[in-house]
């Protein structure tokens, strides 16, 4: 009988202290499924750079727009460090593909074409890179409802037919709302 007894003494002990070591494991995973779950995706979004004036559907860039798209290039063109742009999504028109083409060719990285207001094609491609930095490259008529789309809130002003300069910086963390930085460049 007092061999029972000592084993009924020594489970009640170890029982709290496995529950706590499974318990405490439990935590620890969860905590980090929640720290990586808290990416910040960044989207820059710009209209194609300036196009040739004339009668074609589908007109190539300019000399402008040629010196535009070097421009971009040159500003989030870093192959190394925090600046790197991950992904660039661009409409299935010659003039934005030629926009991002400079980036594409300097960063070494394949570009994803959508079609201009395939907005929930778009909105997929961007939560693929959940927590990286994305370029899109739109239209005059896109861009406001592209960044709309992204930060809700407020109406995206529309862009002038001769305006090429606009950019938007999406911040769109996790929890949270999102925020826009409105630039030119």
């Amino acid at each position: 009988m007092k061999k029972e007894h000592t084993e009924l003494r020594r489970r009640p002990l170890l029982t709290p202290v496995w529950l706590t070591a499974i318990a405490g494991v439990v935590l620890v995973a969860v905590a980090a499924w929640f720290i990586v779950s808290l990416a910040t995706t960044t989207v820059v979004v710009v209209r194609h750079a300036e196009k040739e004036l004339g009668t074609i559907e589908d007109p190539p860039l300019s000399q402008a727009g040629e010196q535009r798209a070097q421009l971009l290039a040159r500003m989030f063109g870093e192959r190394d460090g925090r600046v790197r742009i991950d992904a660039i999504i661009v409409s299935d028109t010659r003039r934005a593909q030629r926009t991002a083409a400079p980036l594409a060719d300097r960063l070494g990285i394949a570009v994803t074409t959508v079609e201009a207001k395939d907005y929930d094609r778009l909105l997929s491609q961007i939560r693929a890179h959940r927590g990286g930095r994305v370029l899109i490259v739109g239209h005059s008529n896109t861009v406001p409802e592209i960044v709309h789309r992204l930060a809700g809130g407020d109406e995206v002003p529309p862009i002038a037919d001769g305006d090429y300069s606009q950019l938007y910086i999406v911040t769109m963390p996790t929890l949270g709302p999102a925020s826009v930085l409105r630039m030119r460049y």
